[in-house]
């Protein structure tokens, strides 16, 4: 036997129970021992006599009297025998559970997790333990059919071989040396069956770091893969045109624009793949150096895209582009589009007579081939899944990928799902922004704010406010989306227009909708949470959001962002009565700060990672025992070494790390 052999030749599993484990993934004996359980419950045995009457405990002793099951009634049953602990007998009984009579013989020991019965000296069973010397149970993930008691049994068969002894290493020596880390095969087994809390902290610690150095080593391999000079597309741009173009803008580029606009187009012009992330706040002007970037693979001969998540979005980057870029032929391209439009698109980007290209994912449909793809740029890219963006980026000759996103991703996921990316950052608001003033108040005061909004239409602003999702029920969501609107139509009856936009509306709806809002036909918005992504109306200063507890804050933050797009000052009004705790935390952060990493970070710590993008979505992957925001600093030391051991080009063939080749996936399994 060895470790790729099936769980079927383990003593006691049979084909049938075997197929059961494949639900776990489990099928070879490797699979088994690697499958770690993913808490313990601490079950230290106690002596009868510390007991206080009505205490759970474990309690261990010597089978003295024979076990016994009597029937009462319809399907009722007791199993009753005697253990003997030092001196004292002790009556046991178990309710409706006759099949444990099995595992009680006459003379061994056991150990019964159950209620101490002082009085009577008796202890009402709930369990009996799998082992009488176990202070500390593993607790596995299990799946129908598939009980604790036999995945025990069956790591237990595993461990009777002394399989985990054929686990070879996979740390290089000189790691354990330095951390101090266990060897894999001890590790393993303390993983499954520790000694004590000690033995299992040191396990838990090698394991975690021998997790977080493989991916990180797989993210700096890639990276460094694609840094390689033979990669990627060398953009040869044209310096003067780009400078022209930068000094004939109507403003000038913030500190932040500039500093990521060279980091792009250095990229652009080295031979090297680039594979960078942009991020910036809402409203720093990431569209700005995207579309300059645009131009930049233009005056190299080269076609460049944009994907965006929202037909609504489409359209707005094609209008600005427009506007930035007069004389070039520019295309947009939706699945909404009527197809005789679609044909000419597609046409015209195939022989090349279009320079520019912005849509929606029909971008990456096997219909549409490009005449010469020099750069890719997503933005939102959290929105696309990661194998989207791999389509996005094989449509051309490996062309150079920009991704962006108004999301702040906190350092701590930053360097874990976009760990094989160079990233830029905007930090800082084009000149003339005023910061929003954002305030939380309670259900009961909404009058007084209503009242106040009033007088802010009378000057000529317009308002956003934003109807809650309760994820239960879309028509729940609708209700209350309607009802608002009639009663804020039926309040602002004498001085404003209200409109009224959510999800179960047609694309095209949504487009006019939000058209006339832009152009002041309407002046307060009530919306489902649909306008999240991107929509400009300079004009709009205030945004209400109702019920904002439900909305975590990262949302939050998104939703602010849609105000404050001029230079007038804007507002946020959070209306929201917070049961919880940490309901009541997130409007007091979001009142005092308007930095989207510092918010970001809060957040994380609130919800922990798989909240924050949907995990499946973001290419984050999950680990089995590592947690990326618990683990931070064995993360950022494995990052660390990762990036020192490939900031070597010809790490692969150095004798010491000749155990981290063997155990590198293969780039195809990684993207």
């Amino acid at each position: 036997m060895n470790l790729q052999s099936s769980i079927e030749e383990l003593k006691g599993l049979g084909p049938k129970s075997a197929e059961k484990f494949h639900k776990l993934d489990i099928y070879t004996i490797e699979d088994l021992l690697l499958y770690y359980p993913f808490r313990y419950e601490d079950f230290k045995s106690k002596s009868v006599l510390d007991l206080v009457d009505g205490e759970k405990a474990v309690i261990v002793g010597t089978v003295v009297t024979p076990a016994n099951v009597q029937y009462y009634g319809y399907k009722r049953n007791r199993l009753s025998f005697k253990i003997k602990q030092g001196e004292a007998v002790i009556a046991i009984s178990f309710f409706n559970q006759p099949y444990l009579a099995d595992k009680v013989e006459l003379g061994s020991d056991v150990a019964i997790f159950g209620k101490w019965d002082a009085l009577k000296s008796a202890v009402t069973g709930m369990k009996i333990l799998a082992q009488v010397e176990d202070d500390m149970q593993p607790v596995y993930r299990v799946a129908q059919g598939i009980s604790q008691n036999a995945l025990i049994k069956a790591i237990k068969s595993a461990f009777a071989l002394g399989a985990q002894n054929w686990l070879p290493e996979n740390l290089p020596q000189v790691f354990l040396d330095k951390y101090r880390l266990l060897g894999r095969a001890k590790a393993t087994e303390a993983m499954h069956f520790p000694k004590d809390l000690a033995e299992y902290k040191q396990a838990l610690r090698r394991i975690k770091f021998e997790e977080l150095f493989y991916f990180q080593m797989n993210l700096q391999a890639l990276k460094a893969d694609n840094k390689s000079e033979a990669n990627g597309l060398m953009i040869a741009y044209d310096e003067q045109k780009v400078a022209d173009k930068i000094a004939s803008l109507p403003f000038d580029l913030t500190g932040g624009q500039k500093r990521s606009l060279s980091d792009i187009l250095s990229d652009m012009r080295s031979g090297g793949h680039m594979n960078r992330l942009l991020q910036g706040d809402v409203g720093s002007g990431k569209t700005v150096v995207a579309s300059l970037a645009m131009y930049a693979a233009y005056t190299a001969g080269y076609q460049s895209a944009l994907m965006v998540p929202t037909e609504i979005l489409a359209e707005q980057h094609f209008e600005s582009l427009t506007q930035l870029f007069p004389d070039l032929s520019i295309a947009i391209l939706t699945s909404g589009m009527k197809a005789a439009n679609k044909k000419a698109a597609l046409a015209a980007i195939a022989d090349g007579s279009v320079n520019m290209i912005v849509g929606t994912h029909a971008l990456i449909q096997d219909a549409v081939s490009y005449y010469r793809l020099g750069l890719v740029i997503t933005d939102e890219q959290h929105r696309f899944g990661v194998n989207q963006r791999r389509i996005f980026r094989e449509k051309g000759e490996n062309p150079d990928v920009l991704m962006m996103t108004a999301t702040p991703i906190p350092r701590t996921l930053a360097i874990t799902a976009f760990g094989e990316m160079d990233v830029s950052i905007i930090d800082e608001l084009p000149a003339g922004r005023k910061p929003i003033i954002t305030r939380w108040v309670k259900h009961e005061q909404l009058d007084i704010v209503l009242d106040w909004v009033k007088k802010e239409l009378q000057k000529g602003a317009q308002a956003y406010v934003i109807s809650p999702l309760i994820e239960e029920s879309e028509s729940l969501d609708l209700k209350n989306a309607i009802a608002l609107h009639e009663d804020l139509s039926e309040y602002f009856a004498d001085c404003a227009n209200v409109a009224l936009m959510h999800g179960r509306m047609k694309n095209e709806e949504k487009e006019a909708i939000m058209q006339d809002f832009k152009a002041q036909k309407s002046q307060v918005l009530v919306s489902t949470t649909v306008i999240e992504v991107g929509v400009n109306v300079p004009n709009a200063t205030i945004m209400i959001i109702m019920d904002a507890d439900r909305f975590g804050l990262s949302q939050l933050h998104q939703l602010r962002g849609r105000v404050g797009r001029g230079d007038k000052q804007s507002y946020a009004i959070l209306v929201a009565n917070p049961k919880t705790e940490t309901g009541k935390k997130r409007m007091k952060i979001m009142t005092e700060t308007t930095d989207g990493f510092v918010l970001a970070e809060a957040d994380l710590k609130m919800r922990g990672s798989g909240e924050i993008f949907g995990t499946r979505q973001s290419g984050i992957p999950e680990f089995q025992v590592a947690d990326i925001v618990e683990d931070y600093n064995i993360l950022e030391e494995a990052r660390r070494v990762a990036s020192q051991i490939v900031s070597n080009p010809n790490w692969r063939q150095e004798p010491q790390w000749q155990i981290i080749t063997q155990n590198l996936k293969d780039k195809g399994n990684f993207d």
